[in-house]
């Protein structure tokens, strides 16, 4: 069956008209409440289907990760304005008035498929926009079976047909030709799909590269720094781009915070050959093994010929300061972690800022601290747009009920990532805005005099 991309364009603009047109806040808000609902009440079936589709991750993690999305989006977007009258600002004299911003290219990944798939939906859909997803190839078949039964909801509801659709024999050449046609994209995926998007001519928004890096202050409980940052790496077999890529530890605590990794089935390399090997099997020729996103430890180990405990969840790596160039100072999507010793606090933020400078830049950090100036001093030194304080970043940086992040599966990284946002993409980014200005009554005007003085 061809896919015409002009015709799957023109009805999602006729869709979008009459959804715009028929329905209002209650009833979007509904029809999100059901979608998300949807997703966390299959969870199960959800994270199987993606989990065998793939060949990536932990089956368990994925259940988890469809439960706290679903919640956490709907959190997000229960109760808040996305049409008409938005805001009014008395004392400004403005009102703003909030509209669809059209047609909708959203582009989903491998690693996060359904939840991306639900997230740029339920977003397009907050402010009457239609949407058309296009699906990483390797994902096609889980991500086609949640939208028809997102679709399902919306027939429900009486919704337009055609509102939500998805191409389904993708390729480079049709997302292309999506991208140049809708009105905004939206791209979370590998770097040359946002280029892509970047590059269509068309409003995009984008995500940047992930490599998280995560520093432990000397007031941080070591036990609970170790403890998360293991929860933050290992979820998902490590697939998550906000995963916790770095342990930059105070040089008088490293051997410690090594033997508290090790008590949590963590396996420790420090050996320069074999270390050579690994960084050899994860990145071959200085490239991401793509065969290698999302497997267990002890299968990563094997490629090396290290026969480690079945049980083992992460492999941690004695990271090199000196060598300013080491592989392992790359993103890695495979549960896999450098460790580094620091000296002053100083020596610390060059470590993660040089290795966001290889990879990373404008994405985030995490720090394990309870020292305000210290926290605001990585905060005001690092070129990142999220800094995760005591916390799993891949588990929060995303929007969490511990934290007040707007909920999303898409990262903005401002223009250090080549992105156009430095914050958490949501459906804000998808409503154009009209404002009123009206004449302010009683304004002193200054004199020139008083405005120069």
């Amino acid at each position: 069956m061809s896919v015409n991309i002009n015709e799957m364009v023109a009805k999602s603009k006729k869709a979008q008209k009459e959804f715009e047109e028929n329905f209002g806040q209650e009833e979007v808000d509904q029809i999100i409440k059901e979608i998300t609902k949807l997703v966390y009440d299959r969870a199960e079936e959800f994270a199987k289907m993606i989990h065998e589709e793939t060949g990536m991750g932990i089956y368990e993690d994925k259940v988890k990760k469809h439960l706290g999305k679903a919640k956490i989006m709907w959190k997000g977007l229960k109760g808040r304005k996305s049409m008409g009258i938005i805001d009014r600002d008395e004392e400004k004299g403005i009102v703003t008035f909030a509209k669809p911003v059209g047609v909708v290219a959203s582009l989903t990944p491998v690693t996060n498929p359904v939840v991306t798939a639900m997230n740029n939906i339920v977003n397009a859909i907050k402010g009457k926009n239609s949407i058309i997803v296009s699906s990483h190839p390797a994902s096609l078949k889980s991500v086609m079976h949640s939208i028809d039964l997102f679709n399902e909801i919306l027939s429900s509801y009486n919704a337009p047909e055609n509102l939500v659709q998805i191409i389904k024999e993708p390729s480079i050449e049709l997302t292309n030709e999506l991208m140049a046609s809708a009105d905004v994209v939206v791209a979370t995926g590998g770097h040359a799909m946002v280029k892509a998007a970047y590059g269509s001519g068309r409003p995009s928004y984008g995500v940047g590269q992930g490599n998280v890096q995560c520093i432990v202050d000397r007031d941080a409980d070591l036990n609970e720094a170790v403890t998360t940052i293991i929860a933050g790496r290992t979820f998902d077999n490590g697939i998550i781009c906000s995963g916790e890529q770095t342990s930059i530890l105070p040089e008088e605590k490293y051997d410690e915070a090594v033997e508290i990794f090790k008590a949590n089935n963590v396996y420790y390399i420090e050996d320069d050959e074999e270390k050579a090997k690994l960084a050899e099997v994860l990145f071959p020729d200085g490239h991401l093994n793509k065969k290698m996103v999302g497997q267990p430890a002890p299968k990563i180990a094997a490629e090396i010929g290290l026969d480690i405990p079945e049980d083992t969840v992460m492999l941690l790596v004695k990271g090199d300061k000196d060598n300013k160039t080491e592989l392992f100072r790359k993103e890695k999507i495979f549960p896999v972690n450098t460790a580094y010793a620091y000296g002053d606090l100083d020596e610390a933020i060059d470590i993660a800022q040089t290795n966001l400078n290889i990879e990373g830049t404008g994405h985030s950090v995490a720090v394990h601290s309870h020292t305000e100036e210290n926290l605001e001093k990585i905060a005001e030194a690092v070129t990142v747009s999220r800094v995760i304080v005591n916390a799993a970043c891949s588990l929060t940086v995303g929007g969490s009920f511990t934290n007040g992040l707007e909920p999303t599966t898409t990262l903005g990284c401002g223009t250090w990532g080549n992105n156009s946002i430095s914050e958490n993409f949501y459906f804000k980014h998808l409503l154009n805005t009209t404002k009123i200005a009206y004449l302010l009554d009683d304004v002193e005007v200054p004199t020139d005099e008083e405005l120069w003085a």
